[in-house]
């Protein structure tokens, strides 16, 4: 059978056989398949389907399902099939092993078996067909069988099927019947888990005809008696239909039907209806199976969860015994009496009850503090409150005894490895915790200003310090605020929640302290988060100012956390347009507890207090230049609290009146437009980093680039460029185009030749190909006059295709289309600014031919593209003169070779540089098999000396398309063609030494060749490989003439030797 298969691989057909012959053929083959020694029964079928899976079948079966299936569609084989099952006896085994085949190996396969089968079912309940029947049946089985990720469950499809009054059955008693007898017809024959499907699941039966399926029903019970089978025990959500599928023990099973209804039962609020059905159908697993691991008893929470409530609500609803109800409770009862006297025998009250009144108490004291005016340091029994809370945590929040404090302050990695590596704790004494402390801020803060307050707030943030555990849950915790309920705070849970983070950058100066961990974790990407973000810093600045009012502006840095100030430098502009005015001097007073203020009077108060102004001169609390750019790239459009034209104006603003004439110290561009055009398209060309947050699980939102302010930034440096272009700003010397070219080159240089540089290197380029299809491409080509005419200068742009764009390139060797039509319109109008514009274009294109041959090749490659664009512009630039006379000679090389495929008549080859005449050949003759006697005589007719040059080079286009296939197996539309077509070439430039050269051409002693210049470095170094293969794959006459040629030994000894180096290499 695998000789059979090898024979039938489509690519050793070559293109002798058309597509027609071969699908026939193909098509007869899978006929011969499904009526081979057609002896199994449908009854064997039935019985023997679950080990005819893909899993189960012999391999060469299944591999010669896909080579057949290969060129046919879904659709194609299922009609096919239907019309062999409906004219032959078939090999049940091979129908359904292929069947599975298909459905595993393509994913359209199951919408289109599905549709299959509702054709199928109407049609047999339409002419009571049972083979029909049989054959939707056996094929719904077999998708079942391959598991869910592949086709539907039987379950599933059976309920689907005929489990509602739209059923194929439900039209007529006779079709019901016709279901039944069907059913009851299989019984014997029928694996147990069809039969309990059928039970647990029947098909819908109007009531006047319940007994035709209660016969049914009984027939299978009995069966399944026999078979030693239990329906009873099955559980209420377990897939009965899978192949080979063992009853799990009963308990475990009853606990996992206890857990999906309890889920269930939480995001409706209603009772499932699956266990409605088994509390009335199936009451023996519902009350000694279900009702046991429901009510098992166990201690209940203060607030009601989901298990309890759906306890109450089906005894509300009657569905549990009084009398197992009420020994649920008493149980539950007494295992909470046990627990209580369990922690009194150890030495100490029940954890949590103690915290609900501990916690408390300490805001009590903070309000008779607060009315005493008294320091909270002297008070005996407010540092006896704390002691006992600290010891109470320790019990609640059992682990390590290492200290979290100033001492051994984690950094940010360490922090957030014990967030993700801790268990949530108690969240209810989380919460207690943080509300303890918002209360105990408020009630502090009406008598007294944050710095009168003594350190009553200090000193509960170090007894949150003083256990590792109480500290990553308080900051789990607040890391879920922020992201998940941030919309639901009220503003005195925002103020208390900034003035506990404040405490904890006083508490825990480090070189990343927690404090600027959380401010990290807050998004500043929508609207909403926007709001939070902007209340959330003004408070904690606020807050953090007025604690170190008094503090040198060195040590303000450990009362304001550095990320909130710059949140606000960065929000605060954006949000509000009247604070992108100077600020004038404000008021001294920077704290104040009233309710007549609003939260946006607030926000401006702080932005023009003098202390923000001030805190603004150091380092860590200033926003650059590309930090900016970097937050405005993570803001979504769609939900941003700015409309379009308010976010360009702001940009606008910040671009040309904020960050242009800032000092470059302060973090902006120092008045040069470069330092600006040189950020923003760093920025631009970034790649979205991932979010700065505790568990590191969030990407950026503009992961994709798609949704973020990015098109909005490449308007901003459309915009400078255009400014720049008009007003002549940089003047002729240094243009603009070469200032991008040269930042770019900087940005993908690189001397390492790992695999993650070279990515990044084609990351990079692919970026910046969409930066310059958005910038005008005359801005590339600079007008300098010689000898006393104006000229194109373009030499930095052919050194940056050279470079950065071919190291980047794929194995094909070619730019992208819509970069190369870019570049040559860019060529055309700056020839226009020119006297001669034809012959500049002429000029520049003969310097092209020598020194960047990429883009010579990548505009033949393109050039049906390129030349309807490239000849209107012409017209519309110079409407009296000629196209130039090189990109003529071009389109008639494109049209020679394009003759020549269609027939190889006798036409001399037209003038033109060589590499053109060989990439129209190529581009002519690749994308087919259906030309090869064609190109077979062409190449008999270039073997005069002369063409030798465009052989090679042709030879050395196809070995490129060769090595793409080597690097590529997954091509099989070009599996195999490039070999042809390299072996053709070979027989013809086999006597001479120009291709040896060719391949050699990276030796350093050697000049390189233009063609090899159109590949990038990785490719030429890749090449020996390529060659290598290529030759191994000649016939034995080749060689013993390819021997006979002068160098060929020596070249073949390089060639192996650079193979084996690279294998050596790892390459």
């Amino acid at each position: 059978v695998s000789c059979r298969i090898q024979t039938l691989d489509a690519s050793l057909c070559g293109g002798s056989v058309s597509p027609e012959a071969l699908q026939q053929f193909f098509a007869h083959c899978l006929t011969q398949i499904f009526t081979w020694n057609p002896q199994l029964t449908v009854s064997d079928a039935v019985t023997s389907q679950h080990d005819w899976t893909v899993a189960k079948a012999g391999r060469c079966l299944t591999s010669l399902c896909c080579k057949l299936a290969a060129i046919f569609s879904v659709e194609q084989l299922l009609h096919h099939l239907q019309q062999v099952l409906e004219t032959h006896e078939v090999n049940w085994k091979h129908v359904l092993v292929f069947v599975s085949t298909l459905l595993v190996y393509d994913q359209a396969a199951q919408s289109s078996l599905s549709e299959a089968l509702c054709r199928l079912l109407s049609s047999a309940f339409g002419g009571y067909d049972l083979e029909k029947l049989i054959t939707a049946f056996l094929l719904a089985r077999q998708g079942a069988l391959e598991g869910a990720g592949v086709f539907p469950s039987y379950t599933d499809w059976f309920k689907m099927s005929f489990g509602g009054r739209s059923g194929f059955h439900a039209g007529s008693k006779k079709s019901l019947v016709f279901l039944l007898k069907f059913l009851s017809d299989l019984v014997p024959f029928e694996p147990p888990q069809y039969l309990k499907v059928h039970i647990l699941h029947p098909p819908f039966v109007p009531p006047k005809h319940r007994s035709l399926l209660m016969e049914y029903v009984t027939l299978a019970k009995t069966r399944l008696a026999d078979l030693q089978e239990s329906v009873e025990d099955m559980g209420l959500y377990e897939d009965v239909s899978a192949a080979g599928a063992s009853l799990q023990a009963y308990k475990s099973q009853a606990a996992q039907d206890v857990e999906k209804a309890v889920c269930l039962f939480e995001s409706s609020s209603r009772i499932p209806a699956t266990v409605m059905e088994a509390s009335i159908f199936r009451r023996p697993y519902f009350l000694t199976r279900f009702l046991p691991a429901l009510l098992k008893p166990r201690v209940l929470p203060l607030e009601a969860d989901a298990q309890m409530n759906f306890i109450e609500a089906l005894k509300q609803a009657e569905k549990i015994p009084a009398a197992q109800y009420s020994q649920y409770v008493e149980s539950c009862q007494k295992r909470r009496q046990q627990s209580v006297t369990a922690s009194i025998q150890i030495g100490f009250d029940f954890p949590n009850s103690l915290l609900i009144n501990q916690l408390p108490a300490l805001t009590r004291s903070a309000a008779h503090r607060s009315a005493a005016h008294r320091s909270a340091a002297h008070r005996p029994e407010s540092l006896a409150q704390l002691s006992r809370v600290s010891h109470t945590l320790s019990v609640v929040f059992p682990g390590s005894d290492d200290p979290v404090g100033p001492a051994a302050a984690p950094s940010l990695p360490q922090v957030g490895s014990v967030v993700l590596k801790c268990l949530c704790c108690d969240l209810q004494v989380v919460d207690l915790i943080l509300q303890s402390f918002c209360q105990s801020l408020l009630v502090a803060s009406r008598g007294n200003p944050p710095n009168r307050q003594s350190l009553w707030g200090s000193r509960f943030v170090c007894v949150l310090l003083d256990n590792r555990q109480v500290l990553s849950s308080v900051i789990h915790r607040l890391k879920d605020l922020f992201h998940q309920q941030a919309a639901s705070l009220r503003p005195a849970h925002i103020l208390g929640l900034a003035a506990f983070i404040v405490h904890l950058q006083a508490a825990q100066p480090g070189p990343v302290p927690v404090a600027e961990a959380l401010g990290l974790a807050v998004l500043s990407s929508s609207r909403t988060s926007m709001l939070f973000s902007v209340r959330l810093a003004v408070a904690a600045v606020s807050y953090g100012l007025c604690r170190g009012h008094s503090a040198s502006p060195q040590r303000l840095q450990d009362f304001v956390p550095g990320c909130f100030s710059v949140q606000l430098l960065y929000l605060v502009p954006r949000l509000f347009p009247e604070a992108r005015i100077c600020p004038e001097d404000g008021c001294a007073l920077l704290w104040s507890f009233t309710d007549g203020i609003s939260w946006t009077e607030t926000v401006l108060h702080l932005w023009r207090h003098a202390a923000f102004q001030q805190l603004q001169q150091l380092q860590p609390y200033q926003l650059c230049f590309s930090e900016w750019l970097h937050e405005e790239l993570r803001v979504q459009r769609h939900s941003d609290f700015l409309s379009d034209a308010e976010r360009q104006e702001y940009q606008q603003w910040a671009c040309w009146e904020l960050y242009l004439p800032r000092p470059e110290e302060q973090g902006g561009c120092g008045g040069d437009p470069r330092a600006l055009c040189s950020r923003l398209l760093t920025a631009i060309m970034e790649p979205p980093p991932r979010e700065m947050n505790l568990e590191n699980l969030d990407f950026s939102p503009g992961s994709s680039g798609t949704g973020t302010c990015l098109p909005d930034l490449l308007s901003r440096l459309q915009e400078l460029v255009y400014e720049a272009e008009v007003g002549d700003l940089w003047g002729r010397q240094v243009g603009l185009g070469d200032f991008l070219l040269q930042v770019v080159s900087e940005r993908c240089s690189t001397s390492s030749g790992s695999v993650s540089s070279r990515l990044g290197l084609q990351r990079n380029i692919e970026a910046w190909n969409r930066v310059l299809l958005v910038l005008p491409p005359v801005m590339f080509f600079k007008i300098k006059a010689e000898a006393g005419r104006s000229i194109v200068d373009c030499s930095q742009l052919l050194q940056h295709i050279t470079q950065p764009q071919r190291k980047a390139c794929p194995p094909a060797g070619v730019l992208p289309c819509a970069v190369t039509v870019h570049l040559l319109k860019g060529l055309l109008f700056a020839a226009g600014r020119c006297g001669r514009p034809a012959a500049e274009v002429d000029r520049v294109w003969s310097l092209m031919s020598a020194s960047c041959p990429l883009l010579l090749v990548s505009a033949v490659r393109w050039w049906q593209q390129l030349s309807p664009v490239l000849v209107s512009l012409w017209t519309r630039l110079q409407d009296a003169e000629p196209f130039p006379e090189q990109l003529q000679l071009l389109s008639a090389c494109r049209l020679w070779a394009c003759s020549l495929r269609a027939g190889p008549v006798l036409v001399q080859i037209p003038p033109g540089p060589v590499l053109v005449q060989a990439a129209s050949l190529h581009g002519a003759f690749r994308g087919g098999t259906e030309h090869q006697q064609n190109f077979r005589e062409v190449l008999n007719r270039l073997r005069e000396t002369e063409n030798q040059q465009v052989l090679a080079s042709l030879l050395f286009l196809f070995v490129m398309d060769f090595l793409s296939e080597l690097l590529d197996p997954q091509q099989e539309e070009s599996s195999g063609r490039s070999i042809w077509f390299c072996s053709e070439l070979l027989a013809v430039v086999v006597n001479s030494a120009d291709w040896l050269l060719l391949f050699r051409s990276n030796e350093p002693d050697l000049e390189p060749d233009p063609v090899t210049l159109t590949v990038s470095d990785d490719c030429s170094r890749l090449m020996p490989w390529a060659v290598c293969s290529l030759l191994q794959q000649q016939s034995t006459a080749f060689h013993q003439r390819a021997l006979r040629c002068p160098g060929f030994l020596h070249s073949a000894t390089l060639w192996y030797l650079a193979a084996l180096r690279l294998f050596l290499d790892g390459e």
